[in-house]
């Protein structure tokens, strides 16, 4: 079995490693990495100009051989995680049987999988027909993978032992000892658990001789209210590995009837 893993936390996160430990007992892991963090860009792509591509020496402990444990080849890439999935899929490694993005810090639930870059990243992977899992966990400071790499090996498991149509799947893993887990859910995308904060710094020129204005976004205003209980954003809080089945499109069928008549008389 092949395993291509990238994520948005860069070549050197420690969740990166973490993910290598179980997958390579699994099957052939190949990593591909931003050789810089890429949180939040999201499924981006760097179109308008190359990106460099280069041979990374893993530590010492992932390039021993051992009983049960396959090899482990890594690349650094000077791009966002889509770049990472497309470069490798379509040239570096070629194809593989399962496309893993993590282990991310921090959650990817509800609606901020639009701008995660460990979301955006596995997408490239599922559009290519690889099975593919986006996994984080539930804390950017002192992240707990333990959970984390039991539930990847047991999940690239039933991908290497049971192939079928691919799939995709966002599991988020609450950042607490394995034993207060309550356990494992199936759960729907939640709204949203965090929204933007805009705060201005000051004036800087823009390279034109103009003055303009320093403006920096973050995302760390929580939103009010109480998540679904069946939404992954109510699963982690309440110590609950969440999965959620994935799928493409941003379309409404549902709204196509209304529209053909609202809109019946629109002139061109």
């Amino acid at each position: 079995m092949k395993i291509l893993l990238i994520n948005d936390d860069g070549i050197s996160s420690p969740g990166l490693w973490a993910a290598v430990r179980p997958l390579r007992r699994v099957g052939e892991v190949f990593v591909m990495a931003p050789a810089q963090e890429q949180s939040g860009v999201g499924a981006s792509l760097t179109l308008h100009a190359p990106v460099r591509v280069g041979p990374w020496e893993p530590a010492p402990e992932f390039q021993e051989a051992g009983e049960g444990l396959f090899p482990v080849t890594a690349y650094s890439a000077d791009g966002t995680p889509g770049d990472c999935c497309i470069l490798a899929l379509e040239s570096v490694t070629g194809p593989v049987d399962l496309v893993v993005s993590g282990i991310n810090s921090g959650t990817n639930t509800g609606w901020d999988v639009m701008v995660s870059g460990t979301v955006g990243g596995a997408v490239q992977g599922f559009i290519r027909g690889c099975s593919t899992i986006a996994i984080s966990v539930g804390s950017v400071t002192n992240p707990r993978y333990e959970t984390a790499e039991r539930i990847l090996e047991s999940l690239a498991g039933q991908v290497r032992d049971n192939p079928s149509a691919p799939m995709f799947l966002n599991v988020n893993i609450p950042n607490v000892a394995q034993p207060q887990i309550a356990g494992i859910k199936i759960t729907r995308l939640g709204n949203r658990s965090y929204g933007e904060s805009v705060r201005q710094e000051g004036p800087s020129a823009n390279g034109t001789g103009q003055e303009g204005k320093l403006y920096r976004i973050a995302r760390n205003r929580p939103i009010p209210g109480q998540p679904e209980a069946d939404t992954d954003i109510w699963a982690v809080k309440n110590n609950w590995v969440s999965i959620t089945p994935m799928r493409l499109g941003f379309g409404d069928e549902s709204r196509i009837p209304e529209f053909q008549g609202r809109l019946a008389g629109l002139e061109i």
